[in-house]
């Protein structure tokens, strides 16, 4: 049976529907029918109607006040739908909630996406004034977080290595910018099994992480635990921390079908 094609069956007005919803971001919440039409580069009518159609499903909302557009409700529904279906998210629950509960700071568990790291669940800690919340759904970069580095360390082949720039961006006074710096503490990662981001993508923030892997023995995702600098020494990590959570790692793998 010879498959066909699936571009053959794009319905355009959909994947202009879509390409208007892919136009917000982070850094771009609300658009008007002008920017649109200007970046879709499709007339102003057939911009407002794709716009009316979506609001009408929930899917974009009009701020009265500026007459911009920007993502409505249904969008957050379809994302934490993805979310609640996605295996390595229900089978990370608990050891969120528990390893948050050893740990006395918040923890996550985060997947790559586009090069960069994106968290998707999370839990806090109860007994704590203050704690660090997770950015969940955000994109974090990679050479300067736990999570990350975990991923470049565990999963990220040579050639992905190589092209990373000589200079990377510095986000703090402790970000590790220098490739051949960050290839060294990658080795280091490697052989203790863990990452950790004391103040690099965020300097008030540290952060400690472990590879999740499933059946097929590929990382695919991350967990990790994240608090307040001065609460999390290094002592504190190689002591404390870091036992606990290479044991909910290896948890959260082996329920995900990864057997050593």
């Amino acid at each position: 049976m010879v498959r066909r094609d699936k571009t053959n069956y794009v319905i355009q007005s959909v994947a202009h529907s879509l390409d208007v919803l892919e136009q917000f971001s982070r850094d771009v919440d609300e658009l008007g029918v002008t920017e649109l039409s200007k970046r879709l580069k499709l007339h102003k009518n057939n911009v407002f109607r794709l716009l009316a159609t979506l609001e009408a499903r929930g899917y974009i909302e009009q701020n009265r006040s500026t007459e911009n557009y920007r993502l409505g409700i249904r969008c957050l529904n379809l994302g934490r739908s993805y979310i609640n279906h996605m295996g390595l998210v229900r089978q990370a629950r608990p050891i969120l909630s528990e390893l948050a509960r050893k740990c006395r700071e918040s923890t996550f568990v985060g997947i790559v996406r586009r090069d960069s790291v994106v968290p998707l669940e999370a839990a806090e800690p109860e007994d704590r004034v203050v704690k660090i919340t997770p950015p969940i759904g955000d994109s974090l970069p990679l050479h300067c977080t736990a999570s990350g580095k975990v991923y470049l360390a565990f999963e990220a082949d040579e050639e992905l290595k190589s092209t990373l720039p000589e200079q990377m961006r510095t986000h703090t006074t402790q970000t590790i910018a220098d490739r051949a710096k960050l290839l060294e503490q990658l080795a280091t990662v490697s052989s203790a099994g863990y990452a950790v981001d004391h103040g690099e993508y965020m300097e008030d923030v540290c952060s400690v992480a472990v590879p999740i892997r499933d059946y097929t023995r590929t990382v695919v995702g991350s967990l990790a635990v994240a608090g307040p600098v001065y609460r999390i020494p290094a002592e504190r990590v190689a002591n404390e921390i870091a036992p606990v959570i290479l044991e909910a790692g290896q948890d959260l793998s082996r329920r995900l079908g990864y057997n050593e």
